[in-house]
């Protein structure tokens, strides 16, 4: 069986004999990216059209993901802010991009991931969760404890429009929606008590779960208490083209999003694996070993107590400037003395990418694939290390034997197993 697994921005191309592979069902592209968001901006679910949204307002905000999503900008932004121009010719549209707790996206890059034109012609600005000059501290708290710490131009703006891609994700449930103020432009002290020990210890913290789901639902309360009066989020394909296009309401249009991409994405697995051969997705999401956590987790759902996952994740970006989770997990003896640490020093950055780590290695073994980290790297970090999918399937063989079955997930955190 010949497997193509996404790596960085090209594909691994592996013969595996036996292997069960998990695939998320297909789904047709949009045939007109343009017609479609023009279509979805007049007649959104569950709210007014953007124009009537806009109308009389001379400030408005559009919130955009950063540059470890794979939201297709280049195909969404620009005709956007041309439509909200046009609903709104007096309108003053500022662009601020969620980076929740991740490091700031250079210019370079801005341009690269929203268009030199929109860089050019609008402000944007980097969230920073830490200054406090960005922060709003509204007095107000969730029923989790989240206090209502969020980007000051949410609250000083008349409209906020929230842009995102839904995808699976890995303690929210999914990605999208009221994910892009929490975490996206939260204060960081709001982003350590949603990411909290205790939040995502919780059993319902998972991909493909909302109802019940304390991240999420803490999520929703979160944006009751700040702003967001209307989002345009996208589903895409593992060619990374758009599939659905959900504008509107911030809680149905998310809600309808999410629906349409179960029935897709959530694939039925006939019982545990001794080895998972996955990836982290291909590039945006496999740049850094902190991303890769996330391929790492969807696999650990269907490998055995003892078992062993093998992940292809480039890591051009290494650690991507991550170095709190590496304190958190480089040198621990144990899963077990991850946690304590986690348990000990919280509120900590990215802890809850070394938890959900340490409860991968409580169940599983996991070996490295990337030619751009090295094995005392990911020895460090309770990993094994190899520089090809067929020296890891080696590895992998010493542990398990060579008769082990052999469940592969080509795209990695993009597909939620389910029991079949």
């Amino acid at each position: 069986m010949l497997l193509r697994l996404p790596y960085g921005e090209g594909v691994i191309e592996l013969e595996v004999e036996g292997a069960e592979v998990l695939e998320a069902r297909g789904m047709p592209a949009v045939r007109s990216v343009g017609r479609e968001l023009e279509r979805s901006l007049d007649d959104p679910i569950s709210s007014p059209s953007l124009g009537a949204v806009l109308s009389g307002s001379r400030r408005a905000l559009l919130i955009v993901p950063d540059n470890t999503r794979a939201f297709p900008a280049r195909s969404i932004i620009p005709p956007l802010l041309e439509k909200m121009e046009r609903a709104n010719p007096g309108v003053e549209v500022r662009i601020l991009v969620a980076t929740g707790l991740h490091v700031e996206v250079a210019e370079e890059e801005l341009r690269r991931i929203l268009g030199r034109e929109v860089v050019e012609n609008y402000e944007v600005v980097n969230h920073r969760a830490s200054d406090e000059d960005q922060i709003a501290r509204t007095g107000g708290r969730t029923r989790f404890g989240t206090p209502i710490h969020v980007n000051r131009l949410v609250l000083e703006s008349e409209v906020v429009i929230g842009a995102g891609l839904i995808e699976p994700h890995f303690f929210a449930g999914y990605s999208g929606g009221r994910k892009i103020l929490l975490p996206g432009v939260a204060g960081e002290e709001a982003i350590f008590n949603n990411h909290g020990y205790r939040m995502i210890k919780d059993p319902r913290a998972r991909a493909g779960i909302l109802e019940g789901n304390p991240i999420h639902e803490d999520m929703l309360e979160f944006m009751a208490h700040a702003k967001l009066d209307f989002i345009v989020n996208v589903t895409i394909d593992k060619e990374r083209r758009v599939t659905g296009i959900f504008a509107g309401d911030p809680v149905r249009a998310h809600l309808r999003g999410v629906e349409f991409l179960d029935r897709h994405v959530k694939v039925p697995a006939r019982g545990a694996a001794d080895v998972v051969l996955t990836t982290n997705g291909g590039y945006p999401l496999d740049r850094d070993i902190y991303q890769a956590v996330k391929g790492m987790d969807a696999a650990s759902m269907v490998v055995r107590d003892g078992g062993v996952i093998i992940i292809a994740s480039e890591c051009r970006d290494g650690l991507g400037g991550h170095e709190e989770f590496l304190k958190l997990v480089e040198g621990a003896g144990s899963p077990d003395e991850i946690l304590r640490r986690i348990r000990e020093r919280e509120p900590i950055y990215d802890q809850w990418e070394a938890q959900i780590l340490a409860r991968v290695l409580r169940k599983a073994r996991v070996i490295l694939v990337s030619d751009r980290v090295s094995e005392k790297t990911a020895r460090g970090l309770l990993l094994e290390h190899a520089r090809s999918i067929e020296e890891a399937l080696e590895i992998a063989y010493g542990i398990v034997g060579r008769d082990s079955r052999i469940v592969a997930i080509p795209e990695g955190p993009y597909v939620i197993p389910v029991p079949g």
